[in-house]
């Protein structure tokens, strides 16, 4: 390949890098992910490609410590090749309208660029086949009450990204619940989860081997290192969640079997519980359920919601926690003498 085309390919790559401020990235890292895509480049020549780049892209660089920052301006369009097609287009204005009450509001603003792109590609079609209007016809509801999500610091939002994207060690300032003061910690950040309106970091602590899960909106600060995160052995956020870790469970994994009044667990034939699920009717057109799923507090949320339409067969364990919550509830409830 002609050398003008793998500079020009590289110089693609490069800009893609780049992220959009108030996130920045400096010449060494991306050096780096052209590395691993394949670019042999100096950080001298990158700097002078940076420098050159920048006279044609609104890119800036922050020289106010060292190393130096590289950034998109914050209002720059969004840079891509190719462009967005009518089905990507809808598919982003969708996401933008799924997203807009469950992701915090700096992530949001980061993604407004595309959304923008996605409607002005979505206005500049014809409207007689009425593909503009395919936005009126669809609309996501949550199975749950909505919640505000709660506010998180724009710039600890920044150093998480950037600590995750380039897997590096922060420390930061965080407060349990009901403490007034927050305490400082080393950690290893190993992946964001977004559990409804909560934004959850999954990291360790130090140098210790067990994970743990902290609510992004008690992070009063966080400063990036430059030590490198260190993932435990056959860590996998897929895992995880299939062992429901974070369902604020041990990841331990029952054996259900629940009888559902008349008309209580129908769904269950078109949205199992598990793969290895089994349904039977019974005689009185009741449903009894099998499945092997993780035992977790948002199990128990979920079976009590039905109120008196379900019933835990086993496991015992958890038939017992369900007859504490039910007796709990019938105390809150029961008439006063007042």
């Amino acid at each position: 390949m002609p050398k003008n085309h793998d500079a020009l390919f590289r110089q693609w790559h490069m800009l893609r890098l780049v992220p959009r401020y108030p996130q920045k990235i400096t010449v060494q890292d991306i050096r780096r992910g052209l590395d691993g895509a394949g670019f042999e480049i100096t950080e001298r020549s990158l700097q002078r490609d940076l420098n050159d780049l920048s006279n044609v892209f609104p890119l800036v660089c922050d020289d106010r410590a060292r190393p130096h920052g590289w950034s998109w301006q914050k209002d720059a369009a969004s840079f891509d090749l190719p462009g967005l097609s009518v089905p990507e287009a809808l598919t982003v204005a969708m996401a933008e309208r799924q997203l807009r009450n469950l992701l915090p509001l700096p992530m949001l603003d980061q993604l407004q660029p595309h959304f923008k792109a996605a409607r002005r590609r979505l206005e500049a079609e014809p409207g007689k086949d009425g593909r503009r209007s395919w936005l009126d016809k669809v609309i996501s509801i949550p199975p749950t009450q909505p919640l505000l999500a709660p506010k998180i610091d724009p710039e600890v939002q920044r150093v998480l990204s950037e600590a995750l994207l380039h897997e590096r060690q922060i420390t930061i300032r965080y407060r349990k619940r009901g403490d007034k003061t927050p305490t400082e910690s080393r950690i290893h950040p190993l992946a964001l989860i977004q559990r409804g309106p909560m934004l959850y970091l999954s990291c360790r602590f130090f140098d210790y081997e067990d994970i743990r899960t902290l609510a992004v909106n008690r992070i009063d600060s966080a400063q990036l290192l430059e030590e490198r995160t260190k993932y435990p052995a056959g860590f996998s956020v897929n895992r995880l969640q299939e062992a429901g870790v974070w369902g604020f469970g041990a990841g331990e994994m029952i054996r259900l079997e629940a009888i559902f009044q008349p008309g209580y667990g129908d769904h269950l034939y078109e949205t199992p519980l598990s793969k290895d699920q089994v349904l039977a009717e019974l005689p009185d057109s009741r449903l009894r359920v099998i499945a092997t799923v993780s035992d977790t507090p948002q199990l128990q949320w979920w079976l009590m919601g039905f109120g008196g339409g379900a019933e835990v067969v086993s496991p015992k364990s958890l038939r017992a926690a369900m007859v504490e919550m039910a007796s709990e509830l019938a105390d809150v409830y029961r008439p006063s003498d007042k």
